[in-house]
């Protein structure tokens, strides 16, 4: 797929105009409702749709297929992001006025990290094929992985980055708006907020990790793992306010999204030796396509069956590796 630099660059400022309309909407701080939130992701899903439909009548049914098997990737995996934001929002106490503004700045620095990943991404690929594998056993050993804990939820203590935040800087109490500094008898300091956005950020350098080899596996071209990751994530702010009442019962997520991981890490190996061995068949897009819809599908009916069946089970957002006060329960 030739892309020409004026696509890039018109998608890139479609981007860039989104996302200063989000942070123009909620640059005053207030508590999102449950209708402008709903408007809002429907607006969003709608420009992504529309995207895909211009890639498939300009580019071809295969390459629309691919972009939009990335963006339900992505849009499944941006859910699962969602879960950890509640965990910091309720680790941080973050008042729900200021919950708009520390999403905001959790989706562009999202962007900034993913722009920055594809890159890395796609130049390995075009110049080392056996990345294919690397990426496809990465992706394997996340869903293995969180398949196994898919019954907890992130650690916010095992955040390098914010113990190295928690240690060098001074902190207030309380939560002064949407201000990260402020000046206290002479005193600067940092508020609250700036730790919110110090576990955002690296929270969002995480997903990165696991997202774009995901994405990659779906479709080769850059552009559209691009806009597949813009697209998906710049409804991420909307999405949270109506999800957030629901998350609790999405219980088999975990499971869901492992088990769509670890289909795209096969899908990922089995590229790599298709090249090397022509007969090792590849895995269609229309068939990624079908099994991430079907997947989905099943996975949110039988969370909401299970939820109804059972009120006292909730959903966790489940983890890499389990938390050390439960290895040593079991020592």
């Amino acid at each position: 797929m030739d892309v020409p630099l004026w696509a890039w660059a018109a998608t890139v400022g479609l981007v860039l105009v989104l996302l200063v309309i989000d942070f123009v909407v909620g640059r005053n701080p207030h508590d999102v409702s449950m209708r402008e939130a709903t408007l809002w992701s429907i607006f969003y899903i709608g420009v992504a749709l529309a995207f895909g439909v211009v890639v498939w009548t300009q580019a071809g049914a295969d390459f629309g297929t691919q972009y939009y098997a990335a963006w339900l990737v992505e849009k499944s995996l941006s859910v699962d992001n969602l879960f950890i934001f509640v965990i910091i929002f309720a680790r941080f106490a973050v008042p729900s006025e200021l919950q708009q503004r520390a999403l905001l700045i959790g989706v562009a620095l999202a962007l900034v990290l993913r722009a920055i990943f594809i890159a890395v991404g796609a130049a390995a690929l075009e110049y080392f094929a056996f990345t294919f594998v690397i990426f496809g056993l990465f992706l394997i050993w996340t869903a293995v992985q969180l398949y196994r804990h898919r019954n907890e939820d992130a650690d916010l203590d095992d955040n390098a980055v914010l113990k190295f935040a928690r240690k060098r800087m001074r902190i207030t109490d309380d939560y002064h708006g949407n201000k990260l500094r402020i000046t206290r008898e002479g005193i600067r300091s940092w508020t609250p907020m700036a730790l919110v956005f110090v576990a955002i950020g690296s929270t969002d350098l995480l997903f990165a990790l696991d997202s774009i080899p995901a994405t990659f596996g779906v479709t080769e071209v850059p552009f559209l793992v691009f806009a597949a990751n813009a697209f998906a994530l710049l409804g991420l702010r909307a999405l949270f306010f109506v999800l957030r009442n629901l998350l609790d019962k999405l219980i088999y997520l975990a499971v869901g999204l492992s088990i769509i991981l670890a289909f795209i890490g096969v899908k990922l190996i089995l590229t790599f030796f298709h090249e090397v061995i022509p007969e090792i068949p590849k895995i269609p897009t229309a068939l990624s396509l079908v099994f991430i819809i079907v997947t989905l599908t099943v996975t949110t009916v039988a969370s909401l069956a299970k939820a109804k069946r059972d009120p006292s089970a909730h959903a966790h957002s489940g983890a890499l590796h389990g938390h050390r006060e439960d290895h040593n329960s079991h020592e």
